[in-house]
């Protein structure tokens, strides 16, 4: 299945979930109430739920928050919201404080500054990785 056909699927099982029959009419009408933009058309909502486009990020938005999911879970599917919150606690464990709070420091340095500790790890890596055997 390609990406757009997953998208569709994704938004027909949220309307369902949230109570809404998955039908192009009824997600123009609900849409087009709460997006402050320029109204989108039967045409274009019906793509969605085709799987023949993916909306704007924006109008992504939109609909997430309508029918209480995630954009990121709406967008690429709950694979995608595990691997996120996966990381995000991988950054926030407490034994990754020292490299936290150095990653937090190197983002306030002034961009010229940045550019120097840049190389320098660059460096160290590129070092490292030359004196590590293939096979390991």
């Amino acid at each position: 299945m390609n990406e757009k056909a997953e998208f569709a699927e994704r938004l027909r099982n949220a309307m369902t979930a949230a109570g809404y029959p998955a039908r192009p009419a009824v997600l123009e009408r609900e849409f087009n109430s709460r997006y402050r933009g320029r109204s989108v058309t039967f045409q274009a909502v019906s793509r969605w739920l085709r799987g023949q486009s993916i909306p704007s990020q924006e109008k992504l938005l939109v609909l997430a928050e309508w029918l209480r999911i995630e954009p990121q879970a709406l967008r690429y599917g709950d694979k995608a919201v595990r691997h996120i919150r996966e990381q995000r606690a991988r950054w926030e464990d407490a034994g990754l404080y020292q490299e936290r709070a150095t990653f937090e420091a190197y983002l306030s340095l002034p961009p010229a500054q940045r550019k120097i500790v840049r190389e320098v790890i660059m460096a160290f890596a590129q070092a490292v990785r030359s004196e590590t055997p293939k096979g390991d």
